[in-house]
């Protein structure tokens, strides 16, 4: 409960009580810039009211301090080019130090043990291969035919299919597992409505037949991978 109560003060503190305005400001001015003071001050008044437990002050004490360290060093290395990237990074950090306060004051003794069971590994396994190993290999087939020509003037976002296609996969996944195979068949339907448009308006064939493969083996992946979950679940008992 303790963990859950660090992690949501930083929700709050971090993506509710910081106005654009502020963010702007902070870019600007960084350390000179008051609003960088009354950010790191909010986080730790959410602390003390979401613990209310003044003995754990030597926590709130440290995630603050570290709240202000990470946004100083993003603020001062931060560029145009970098702003995505250190978004990431400053809220990674934020986390881990949140988790290594709670296990070193609360949870240190606590073993872990009981998460890495193997039905946890086991799904792990399952969602990471769904992700980058299934565009790598989706990719490797289609070197077959020359996809940039027969994408040439259809061109979308920079890696927006890959994406797409991690989180189509995911889901497949997830409704296989939970036996909602009724929304796979949504997920579907979604995604041919979505492409009808762009299909009718290229009229080539060559496209259309890209699109419906990919969208094939990809959801057939998924399916496949739900199912071996499926049925591994119970030799792991």
């Amino acid at each position: 409960m303790i963990l859950i109560k660090l992690i949501l003060a930083h929700l709050i503190g971090d993506f509710f009580l910081q106005p654009a305005s502020w963010i702007k400001e902070k870019e600007k001015k960084t350390l000179r810039s008051p609003k960088l003071y009354l950010h790191v001050l909010i986080h730790i008044v959410l602390l003390f009211v979401l613990l209310w437990d003044v003995s754990k002050w030597p926590m709130i004490l440290i995630i603050g301090v570290s709240h202000f360290v990470i946004d100083a060093l993003k603020l001062m290395l931060q560029k145009k080019k970098t702003k995505r990237f250190l978004f990431f990074v400053d809220q990674f950090l934020h986390l881990l130090v949140i988790l290594l306060v709670y296990w070193l004051f609360i949870g240190k003794d606590y073993s872990l043990d009981h998460l890495l069971t193997s039905h946890t590994l086991l799904l792990l396994t399952c969602v990471l291969f769904l992700t980058i190993p299934v565009s790598i290999i989706m990719k490797t087939i289609f070197l077959k035919w020359n996809i940039s020509k027969i994408i040439e003037g259809n061109e979308s976002l920079k890696d927006a299919g890959k994406y797409i296609g991690i989180l189509e996969r995911v889901l497949v996944f997830v409704f296989v597992i939970l036996d909602h195979w009724e929304a796979v068949g949504f997920l579907i339907t979604a995604k041919s409505v979505f492409r009808f448009g762009d299909l009718r308006e290229s009229k080539e064939r060559k496209l259309t037949e890209y699109i419906l493969i990919g969208t094939l083996i990809s959801f057939g992946i998924a399916i496949l991978i739900g199912l071996l979950y499926l049925v591994s679940m119970p030799l792991l008992s």
